[in-house]
């Protein structure tokens, strides 16, 4: 692993210190945790995009049936 230098404000890490995840696996566990989390989210909201592009304005009637299919990012 690499360590990196993050900025916040006092505020939000307070917020973060209380945390009972922070407490119980540190601070790095928790952000990794939460970085991961948030690329999984950008990752599945990209291809749900492109679906709906490679479609056009209107997805086919079935689109919500087959959506689910294929491979789960989360």
């Amino acid at each position: 692993m690499k360590p990196i230098k993050v900025t916040f404000d006092e505020e939000l890490l307070d917020r973060l210190d209380r945390s009972p995840a922070v407490r119980e696996h540190g601070r790095s566990a928790v952000l990794r945790q939460a970085v991961a989390d948030y690329l999984t989210r950008k990752e599945a909201e990209e291809i749900e995009r492109q679906y709906r592009e490679g479609y056009g304005a209107a997805p086919p009637a079935d689109f919500e049936e087959w959506a689910g299919e294929g491979v789960s990012l989360t």
